[in-house]
């Protein structure tokens, strides 16, 4: 028996086999989540990913984690009302970014996590800092730029730690 369904989204120039999603995709293998990784290369629309992720999760039932990088990051924030997500965990999110529909989508409060790398040339970290304030949501500022390649490790850590907090939330016991 699975704990649910962990959704990635990479970001707008990453695909389904990066190594971020890789990396935290075993994690959740290993903490039995099935786990659905989606190709968005077609389109660098964020409007565009949300409509396909909407799709993808319409008949999805149990517990629905959102994981997000960058553009992906975006898009699983937009979405996670919208899906009645349990939980959102987010890399370098494109949130506060112009031209996107939202600026500060509606997040779960207390089961979203973000990750954002000090350095970040691409969005910056006052935006999550902003984000996190806003929402309620708790925030690890780390050594790295916008990929967060030479984070892989922390990444797994942290990831593992909130697929705990997820689980053990949904099974009504402390973690």
């Amino acid at each position: 028996m699975t704990n649910g369904l962990v959704h990635f989204m990479h970001g707008k120039e990453s695909g389904p086999g990066g190594s971020k999603i890789t990396a935290l995709a075993e994690v959740a293998r290993a903490r039995r989540w099935d786990v659905a990784i989606l190709d968005y290369s077609h389109t660098t629309d964020p409007a565009a990913r949300l409509v396909q992720l909407l799709g993808a999760c319409a008949d999805v039932r149990g517990p629905l984690l959102l994981v997000g990088s960058s553009m992906g990051g975006w898009v699983a924030a937009e979405a996670a009302a919208r899906l009645s997500a349990h939980g959102v965990f987010l890399l370098a999110p494109a949130l506060f970014v112009p031209g996107y529909a939202t600026q500060a989508p509606q997040v779960p409060a207390g089961r979203t996590e973000i990750v954002h790398g000090w350095d970040d040339e691409v969005i910056p970290c006052e935006n999550a800092i902003r984000f996190a304030r806003l929402r309620h949501c708790s925030l690890h500022l780390v050594q790295g730029d916008h990929r967060l390649d030479t984070c892989i490790p922390l990444l797994r850590e942290l990831f593992d730690a909130f697929l705990a907090r997820c689980s053990a939330d949904r099974a009504g016991q402390a973690p």
